[in-house]
């Protein structure tokens, strides 16, 4: 009986093997190409990037986009319809002119490193890269690991001198903001995937019942800019036949400085000369949310901040989204909430004990502090997809 058991266990653990054996045979034949079970492929480690930082979540949602109520401003009903929205991340708080001055000294930093290379100040080649560690040419670029100087010669000075211009009525020397112009190119992903803007016309109609004329000439939208022999920038955009895969990709000149001028121009009841002069260049404010910025300036900012972003991320860099400015659908979703209020604030009152609009806007003059209706909303102005792509919204 012992030795029965004996032989009953040894098969019982043959059998086990020999499944686990084939089992493990039929992974391994189809990654060998033997034949087997799909099992897939491993790919390694996925890469997953963390919170955005100062960021937060806004969970995917829907939302009935317009009000259904009649508006409270205008007086007139808005068109109403239910839009999905795929999560992103919001920043916690508006941009503030610190996070901006970051951008506007980078550009200034870039056009002093381009200068002190050029040979009318200096000509240092050490501040530009122009081949690889074999000593194989490579684009021209910036060298940001070598220093400013910080005792500069008589040609050096020169090129700091140039980025600033001084009053000739008070005597005060600031920054040219005319000259900070930065220069950035995006690579139109959608434009170049269109079967319509295929090279080869036999692939323009597949998976299509079109019918495609070879001889037919692609014409394709480009965006381009330039800066005249004036300083002046040109951006355009142009039409032409489709030539090559660098017509997808878009180039824009954007002066990037902050309309400060603003506090007086949209404001002219109010005295704003201190906010005019202090407001983003006073230390001071630089926590307060940066303001007199365009849309084109916002874009340009969005490009600034992926480009910054990416060099200090190593392969992991190609799955980074970029930076972008939201829609209008993800702005109102993160501004109303998940109950999709109609107000940031509790009382569903629209205006306050003196008959004034509550938020940022007033129908008529009057005495603002009396009125108390200056009611921010907590919710920021950018952010970005549940992937990490950063978005961002000018106020």
């Amino acid at each position: 009986m012992k030795m029965r058991k004996n032989i009953i266990t040894i098969c019982l653990s043959a059998a086990f093997l020999a499944t686990l054996t084939g089992c493990f045979a039929g992974k391994s034949a189809s990654t060998s190409g033997r034949g087997g079970e799909v099992t897939g492929v491993g790919g390694g480690k996925g890469f997953r990037e963390p919170t955005p930082y100062g960021m937060t979540l806004v969970k995917r949602g829907w939302l009935r986009m317009g009000l259904e109520k009649q508006d409270s401003l205008w007086g007139k009903k808005t068109p109403v319809k239910d839009i999905s929205v795929d999560g992103f991340w919001m920043d916690e708080t508006e941009v503030t002119n610190s996070e901006y001055k970051q951008f506007v000294e980078w550009v200034k930093d870039s056009i002093l490193r381009t200068r002190l290379a050029d040979p009318a100040y200096g000509g240092d080649e050490t501040y530009m890269i122009t081949e690889d560690k074999n000593g194989d040419p490579v684009t021209p670029h910036l060298n940001w690991a070598k220093r400013l100087p910080r005792k500069p010669n008589e040609d050096e000075q020169r090129a700091f001198e140039s980025l600033y211009v001084t009053n000739p009525v008070t005597g005060e020397k600031s920054l040219d903001a005319k000259q900070m112009n930065y220069r950035y190119e995006i690579y139109d992903y959608t434009a170049a995937a269109l079967r319509r803007n295929r090279m080869n016309p036999q692939d323009r109609n597949l998976n299509t019942d079109l019918t495609v004329d070879p001889n037919e000439v692609v014409m394709i939208s480009k965006d381009t800019a330039y800066v005249d022999d004036r300083g002046v920038i040109h951006n355009e955009t142009i039409n032409r036949p489709l030539t090559g895969p660098w017509d997808f990709l878009n180039t824009y000149i954007v002066n990037i400085y902050p309309d400060t001028t603003c506090w007086v121009n949209d404001f002219r009841n109010s005295d704003n000369e201190i906010y005019l002069r202090n407001y983003f260049s006073n230390p001071t404010y630089n926590d307060y949310p940066v303001v007199g910025v365009t849309w084109e300036q916002a874009n340009a900012f969005c490009a600034w901040r992926t480009e910054y972003l990416l060099k200090g991320l190593g392969r992991e860099a190609r799955y980074v989204q970029r930076y972008r400015l939201p829609t209008e659908a993800e702005w109102e979703y993160a501004a109303r909430g998940k109950n999709q209020d109609e107000f940031p604030w509790d009382n569903q009152n629209v205006k306050n004990g003196n008959g004034c609009f509550f938020a940022n806007f007033k129908p008529d003059r009057g005495n603002y502090t009396k009125d108390g209706n200056l009611i921010t909303s907590k919710v920021g102005i950018y952010g970005a997809n549940t992937n990490g792509s950063m978005i961002w919204q000018v106020m």
